[in-house]
Formats: C-alpha cells, sequence, structure tokens
C-alpha cells in the first residue's frame, strides 16, 4: 500500500492499571522509530492516545505534536436576545467536555495559562464587567482585582506572572499590565483612540495589539514596557482579534473586507500578509502550541449556529470541531505535563 510507517501497540491489565505499549515502525527500512510504554489507570486511555499521537506526529514530520492539549472556549445557547453564556472546556478534539461557569452571567473572551491551570475571562455584571481568573484545580473564580472602569481582552503573559487587559473609562480604552501576584498595574497605551486585544510575543519582549488611532482599527506592535507603538496591517479592510504564534514567527488576525470575514496570518513585521478563510462572519483565532494550526469562530449566517473550526496555516484541512452547543472564542492550552 505504499506506506512510509506503521503503528503497533499492546494494552495489557496490570496490577496498577493499565500498561500501553505502540512501536513506530519505517517500512521501508524495517527499523524501528520509536517505542514508548505508558502505565496508567485504565479511565485514562483517551489521554495515552493523544500522547501516542503526538509521538508519532513529532517523528513523522519534526513538529511538536498538538493532541494532549485542550481548550477552553464560551458555550452558547438561547435566542439572540436572551443569549446564555457559559465557560467550558474540552480536549482539542472535542472529548471529555465540561461546563465551567452556570450562565448565570455573561462571559467572554477566555484564556488559559501557560500552566494550564488557570483561566482569566470576562464577566459581564454591574456596576461593570471586570476580569475574573477561575482555578482548574478547586474550581474557584475570584475578580482580577478592584478598578474603576470596565475590565476586558485578558491575555496571560509567556511565564505566567503577568496579564495584559484592556481597561475603559470615561470612554476610552487602554492596555495595562497586571502582576497577579502583587495586583500591582502598570498602563502601557495612553491615546485617545481604542487601544484592545493585546497579545504577548512567545519571548514576552512585544506585545501586538488592535487600535483605531488611525481612524480604523488596525494592527499595531509595541515593546513589553509600552511606548511607542508601530503599525504593522496595510491591506484593505479592518483588522483586529491578533494572536502571537507560539513559533514567534506570525501573527493570526481577524480581517473584515468586502462585506466577509477572513482569518489571516502575517509576520510580526506585517509582512507576507496570507488569508486562509473567508465567509460571513470568522473570528478569534487561537494557536495551537506548535503554531501549525489556527483554531477559530465561525457563524452561519442560514442556521445563526456559532461553531469552532480549525485550519492549517497552509490554509488546507478545514474542519468543524464538535461542541454540544453553539461555541466561541476559543483559546489553546498549552501540551499538558
Amino acid at each position: 500500500i505504499n506506506a512510509q510507517a506503521l503503528v503497533t501497540g499492546t494494552v495489557q491489565t496490570t496490577p496498577a492499571g493499565t500498561a500501553v505499549e505502540f512501536r513506530l515502525w519505517d517500512v521501508f527500512a524495517g527499523g524501528q522509530l520509536r517505542g514508548v510504554r505508558y502505565d496508567t489507570d485504565a479511565d485514562n486511555w483517551r489521554r495515552v492516545a493523544h500522547k501516542i499521537a503526538d509521538v508519532v506526529y513529532e517523528r513523522m514530520t519534526g513538529e511538536t505534536g498538538y493532541f494532549d492539549t485542550r481548550i477552553v472556549y464560551i458555550s452558547e445557547s438561547g435566542p439572540a436576545v436572551r443569549r446564555v453564556k457559559r465557560l467550558a472546556i474540552m480536549d482539542q478534539d472535542g472529548a471529555d467536555h465540561r461546563f465551567l461557569s452556570d450562565g448565570g452571567n455573561l462571559v467572554l473572551t477566555p484564556r488559559i495559562a501557560p500552566d494550564g491551570r488557570r483561566i482569566a475571562y470576562m464577566v459581564y455584571q454591574t456596576p461593570a464587567p471586570q476580569v475574573y481568573l477561575y482555578d482548574l484545580a478547586t474550581g474557584r473564580q475570584n475578580p482580577l482585582g478592584a478598578f474603576s472602569g470596565m475590565t476586558f481582552s485578558p491575555r496571560f503573559s509567556p511565564d505566567g506572572q503577568e496579564m495584559l487587559m484592556t481597561e475603559a473609562n470615561s470612554g476610552n480604552s487602554d492596555i495595562y499590565a497586571y502582576i497577579t501576584a502583587t495586583r500591582q498595574r502598570r498602563r502601557l497605551t495612553d491615546d485617545p483612540a481604542i487601544d484592545t486585544s493585546p497579545s504577548y510575543a512567545p519571548d514576552g519582549s512585544r506585545i501586538v495589539f488592535n487600535s483605531d488611532r488611525g481612524g480604523s482599527p488596525q494592527l499595531y506592535v509595541m515593546d513589553r514596557a509600552g511606548g511607542s507603538a508601530r503599525r504593522i496591517s496595510f491591506g484593505a479592510g479592518n483588522y483586529g482579534s491578533p494572536a502571537w504564534s507560539p513559533r514567534g514567527d506570525q501573527i493570526a488576525f481577524t480581517k473584515f473586507k468586502g462585506g466577509l470575514f477572513h482569518i489571516g496570518i502575517m509576520e510580526p513585521d506585517g509582512a507576507n500578509e496570507r488569508l486562509l478563510t473567508r465567509s460571513f462572519l470568522d473570528d478569534a483565532p487561537t494557536w495551537a502550541p506548535n503554531g501549525r494550526v489556527i483554531m477559530f469562530t465561525r457563524q452561519n449566517p442560514q442556521t445563526d449556529r456559532t461553531r469552532l473550526y480549525s485550519i492549517d496555516i497552509t490554509g488546507y484541512n478545514e474542519r468543524e470541531i464538535p461542541t454540544p452547543l453553539d461555541a466561541s472564542d476559543p483559546d489553546w492550552s498549552p501540551l499538558r505535563s
């Protein structure tokens, strides 16, 4: 059948649980490429399968896998005028799904920490919407801090020690950095325009964000300390929702042009822009931890359904991610330890 590789495996019951062994073979050379054994609980079989898939993917492509990861997102239900939005989490393939909030408050834009243990998200409540932190181990939910204005668009730093967020006061929105341990914050932008949707470079040295300071929504890059920013988007249309690739070589974004939405990528200096999708409404791109796949939200105008899709950065292999209800605002976790 002209196959280049073959996977064989065994599963055995042991006194401690289950032993799973697999071997990856080079068919043409007749030799073993990888062999790994996992000792685990019987209920953990799906997690082991994801780990095996990561090993095979990495050995065959040279790229780190992304199968043993999770997606945090917003689950949506109900009519448009009374939409119920709940915080939810699942494996990257849609399995092991669970809700993290009851829908009593509207929640938006969840972001998972680099350690995979905390989620930052916006809770829409009175007197002003605020960013909250959710502890996945305990289920505890607490506001990030006491702020006079609305806070939204959270994003963790690569080391997980800081968080970017937007704070709106008196009609003006600026970006702040917030140190979660000490609750100190510093202002990074000071402009009468709307500055929002910040995202760190993977080395933490720079930040990409969205601003209309030039007259329309565009993408800008500034140093981690803030200050002057350089515009990087110059194509026709409006840009938003930037997300820096974990590899550091690309920035994903949403683009509105000619009445349609696109998910696109460009280099950090704005060069080599490429549009990967085109639809009635595509938004909120998030990167797989290996920087090779993007997940995003898509709304179908015929059904009004909102679902999650993924696509390779080549523009191929677009597919829907199964969710029990409508879904939006995905964020991809790092590989689980």
